[in-house]
């Protein structure tokens, strides 16, 4: 790492981290506004809240990191032109690709962060969050759902489950599972006190066994001897209890590998749907890209700001700024509504403004 390299990493590092933290206490204190007389009646544990806020927010870190980069972009590369640094580099012979090299490495950085928080944080964490608040700010032990139901199409067959806690699906309470022929008509019912879900396997207490003919009507049990089994192992059931509490939770909980396998589960979906949920899966691996667009189209902003007017080359980056999220919105309901591709709805803006950046980058060097 080259003297220039890390002069220039943390000239732009000091605005990012100032950027970043603003923006964060905005968030915190407009919760606080709605939240303090809970939070200060209950005398809630400040662990509790610090990990509350941090679920609260971790959602919108995707919208805040990318404008706290193109802040940071323009104060620092103004900077550099108001003091003619950029110029003396230049001078010495550096590249401007060089020059502004440490922008787009933090850039990388963030955009790798926010997709490993949209995918392994954010989802679980703000649904925890939301938990929390629902409980007026009380820890949550437990989240109980009842009749919950769960449908296999390629199993051909359909779960309801009479209890279960959310944060501990493997054990659920009242179950009857039915078993489908091919035509539709119902084979088997199995209704059991309990079912456990162990080393990768369905495991029933006590189950009672119901079968029926062609007709749907009831009938003998074939299998007598099963009836003798106070417990039994089910190895054909190849649901795990993530997919029936995936089956059974909000859509903004879920992240890229929940959203494929709904997508996989759910052959049925019409073809609204299904557009719906491939356009939220190449949306939300689109996402994090907008780190580097954005800093890509700041960079020349904030030269022109220097050389033109601070308002100029802010009224600029952020009417990009702002048309980049506004075309993403675009393209959102066009998707949706099937009128464009899904993939194409969810990359385009990232396509024509990565474009564009590269363009104004190329006129600046």
């Amino acid at each position: 790492m080259t003297i220039l390299f890390k002069y220039v990493l943390r000239e732009f590092l000091k605005p990012l981290f100032y950027c970043l933290t603003g923006f964060l206490g905005i968030y915190v204190i407009f919760e606080l506004f709605d939240s303090f007389n809970h939070i200060a009646t209950n005398n809630t544990d400040p662990l509790l809240l610090i990990q509350f806020f941090a679920g609260y927010i971790s959602p919108y870190l995707q919208w805040i990191i990318p404008a706290a980069l193109l802040l940071a972009t323009l104060y620092t590369l103004w900077n550099f032109c108001r003091h003619s640094e950029i110029t003396a580099m230049r001078a010495s012979g550096i590249g401007f690709g060089v020059i502004v090299s440490p922008l787009f490495a933090v850039a990388l950085a963030m955009m790798a962060l926010v997709a490993l928080i949209n995918e392994y944080y954010a989802p679980t964490a703000s649904e925890n969050a939301q938990a929390f608040k629902d409980a007026d700010f009380q820890e949550v032990k437990s989240d109980i759902r009842e009749n919950v139901p769960y449908i296999n199409h390629d199993g051909m067959r359909s779960w309801r489950i009479n209890r279960m806690d959310a944060r501990h699906p493997e054990v659920v309470e009242g179950v009857r599972i039915s078993f489908d022929r091919p035509d539709g008509s119902k084979r088997l019912d199995i209704t059991c006190r309990k079912a456990e879900y162990l080393d990768g396997m369905w495991w029933i207490f006590y189950p009672q066994y119901q079968y029926f003919d062609e007709l749907n009507l009831p009938i003998e049990n074939p299998r007598p001897e099963l009836t003798s089994l106070a417990v039994r192992a089910l190895p054909d059931l190849d649901e795990s209890p993530e997919d029936i509490m995936l089956m059974n939770r909000s859509a903004q909980y879920y992240n890229i590998r929940n959203l494929r396998r709904l997508l996989a589960n759910s052959p049925n979906l019409n073809q609204r749907d299904v557009t719906g949920l491939r356009y939220d899966i190449h949306s939300r691996m689109a996402v994090p890209f907008s780190c580097l667009i954005i800093t890509l189209f700041a960079i020349p902003a904030g030269v022109a700001t220097s050389r033109q007017s601070v308002f100029k080359g802010v009224i600029t980056a952020i009417a990009m700024f702002l048309g980049f999220y506004a075309a993403n919105m675009g393209c959102m309901v066009l998707a949706k509504n099937c009128l464009i591709p899904a993939t194409l709805g969810a990359w385009l803006p990232n396509v024509i403004f990565f474009i564009i950046g590269l363009i104004l980058f190329y006129r600046q060097r």
